[in-house]
């Protein structure tokens, strides 16, 4: 069956029991794949049967489908022309892991960050309206998604509109980590309780019974009933915001999920479909543990094993490991995550220390608020998060914390270049954003030790707001565990040198180590600089620094406008100083995917690329 899909023109032509069937090649196919290339797997098997139904009874690109996240639309993908190319998903120019409008015109919307479907879809839809068109807008958004607050301010305006919407719950229970908080424990009632639909089938039958009553008789009726459905289902919360809701309703029975869109395509205002669904269904590993299978690398299919894993710790782990250290010695310290506490390595002090964590959800904006109330009252917050996240918060680290001054530590994972999720989670913006905020203090660690180093300064030193940022995958350790001691402000001189300087940050510091040997090789004596602090910079060493040498260069993991080297610049031009300064960092652009490795190669941010732009900027004829 799925041999006969080139596009959802060839899903039509197909009855139900062909379309069963397609459903089963799709998990195998679905399975093949990302065991080959890594990806989001276990919310793409729990969203077969869903994807078939909306492709077939909708008509993409005529009718608009906005997927929330994104990372579910692998099916939707299959289905919509782009199957043959799945052997590049989330590589190196090749398939995107997430909707993007500009690979095909099916997919309305791009995504990558949580909780945004139902927003985009209904300035989607009014602009139908103000254009006269008639095409149909679905939002499908997941129940994780549903504990970020964009969604309900979505909502509130949707109801209000009453423009013709439908929105999918796809309630699976997940989100990356187990679902939590008072909307959770809602969406569970409605889950299990049969207490509703009993009353309705029996209210349809008294109804029935009675036509003669009349209009009146049967306005009352209605009331009733309707004031009977916020009771049953304990304050109904999307029919108060102006929803029809239907549901819940099996997001695997093929047959009823047809069945239910194709009526609804002829029903009027905002809809709300309540779909349950299991995630990782159909392949029994996912099944049992959903949130491993959430994002994986590539991996055996037989034993669900990973096929090659770092026997290294992460810098994830790293900091987990470092936290639970502080946290037995420091009773004020306690931990926020939102509903990323696996991916940040905060679960080892959840479970130490379950009365002072707190995993708040899919919910950045709330957190660092959170974190600011506790940080008044002299507790000592931690929010881990990816730097990606971090950006949707930003009006709170300004207004709640910086402002305040209040002891709030963000521990900024995935800093830098992520990889294969690639444009919406390149974390090469947080320096930029965080730098010009006053009373912030940025660190960056160049391997694993100075990183534990930063966290207890971070902690159990700082009196203000702090961040430490690290990136993605195995820890460094180059250069040891020994280094300078870490002091505040202070950078560390790794090698001294002649006429070249270069100032690195974090771990880009083993890249301009190996820039130094490659060039040392060619008769040059570079200097290197750990800077450690990118707020405060050390201006000390800053000002040796042009007065010892001719030509400075600048590398970092981030974006070249507004980071470590525009800082340096600034810095320079403070102090009427004009030094010849090279940034060398991430162009002006969202970065593609493609492993972090690949990208530092294509860009010159690697060894070899910092040494040859360096020899570039010097000249052929440059003396040693």
């Amino acid at each position: 069956m799925l041999e006969r899909i080139h596009s959802t023109e060839d899903l039509k032509k197909m009855d139900v029991e062909q379309m069963e069937v397609l459903c089963r090649e799709l998990r195998k196919f679905l399975l093949r794949s990302v065991s080959k290339t890594g990806g989001h797997l276990a919310s793409n098997l729990g969203v077969v049967e869903l994807t078939v139904a909306l492709e077939y009874c909708f008509s993409p690109p005529e009718d608009k489908i906005v997927w929330d996240v994104g990372h579910q639309a692998y099916i939707h993908k299959m289905l919509t022309g782009r199957k043959d190319q799945f052997s590049t998903l989330r590589q190196l120019d090749g398939l995107s892991g997430f909707p993007k409008p500009e690979e095909s015109e099916c997919d309305a919307f791009a995504a990558g960050h949580s909780s945004t479907s139902i927003s985009a879809a209904l300035g989607i839809a009014k602009a139908r309206d103000l254009q006269g068109k008639k095409n149909h807008v679905i939002a499908v958004i997941g129940d994780g998604s549903m504990t970020g607050g964009l969604a309900y301010e979505a909502l509130n305006n949707a109801g209000r509109e009453n423009t013709n919407l439908i929105v999918v719950l796809n309630d699976n229970q997940m989100s990356i980590d187990t679902n939590v908080g008072a909307i959770s424990k809602h969406l569970n009632s409605l889950r299990t309780s049969n207490r509703y639909q009993t009353f309705k089938d029996n209210f349809k039958q008294f109804r029935d019974m009675v036509p003669v009553l009349g209009k009146p008789a049967y306005s009352v009726l209605e009331k009733v009933r309707d004031s009977a459905k916020l009771i049953l289902l304990e304050g109904a919360v999307f029919e108060g915001m102006g929803f029809k809701y239907i549901g819940p309703v099996d997001g695997h029975d093929l047959p009823e999920l047809i069945e239910l869109f194709q009526n609804v395509k002829k029903m009027h205002g905002p809809l709300m479909i309540h779909v349950k669904t299991e995630k990782g269904r159909g392949y029994r590993y996912a099944e049992e543990r959903p949130w491993d299978y959430h994002g994986v690398s590539a991996f055996d299919l037989r034993t669900g094993e990973a096929i090659s894993k770092s026997s290294k710790p992460s810098w994830s782990s790293v900091f987990g490991s470092k936290m639970v250290e502080i946290g037995r010695k420091n009773k004020k310290v306690v931990g926020i995550t939102a509903a990323m506490a696996g991916g940040t390595g905060f679960e080892k002090f959840q479970k130490e220390f379950p009365k002072r964590f707190f995993d708040v959800a899919i919910a950045e904006q709330h957190a660092v608020t959170f974190a600011a109330g506790l940080a008044s009252q002299g507790m000592v917050p931690v929010f881990a998060v990816y730097s990606s996240f971090l950006q949707r918060a930003y009006d709170q680290i300004i207004h709640d914390v910086c402002m305040e001054n209040l002891h709030v530590v963000f521990a900024i994972d995935r800093a830098g270049i992520v990889g294969n999720d690639g444009e919406t989670h390149q974390g090469v913006f947080d320096i930029a954003y965080l730098r010009d905020i006053p009373n912030m203090t940025i660190l960056s660690p160049k391997n694993k030790w100075e990183l534990e180093k930063m966290l207890a300064y971070a902690v159990n030193v700082c009196t203000g707001p702090v961040a430490v940022r690290y990136p993605r995958g195995t820890a460094s350790e180059f250069g040891g565990s020994l280094g300078a001691p870490l002091e505040e402000g202070k950078a560390e001189w790794i090698k001294k040198g002649r006429k070249i300087a270069i100032l690195a940050e974090g771990h880009m510091t083993d890249a301009a180590a190996e820039a130094v040997r490659l060039l040392e090789e060619k008769g040059l004596e570079p200097a290197l600089v750990n800077l450690r602090f990118l707020r405060p910079l050390d201006e000390e060493t800053l000002l040796d620094v042009a007065r010892d040498y001719e030509m400075i260069f600048t590398v970092e993991d981030h974006l070249r406008k507004g980071g470590m080297g525009s800082a340096v610049l600034e810095f320079y031009s403070d102090h009427g100083l004009c030094p010849s300064v090279t940034n060398l960092a991430f162009p002006d652009k969202y970065l593609e995917q493609g492993t972090q490795a690949q990208l530092f190669a294509r860009y010159g941010l690697d060894g070899e690329g910092i040494c040859r732009k360096i020899l570039e900027k010097l000249g052929e004829n440059y003396g040693g």
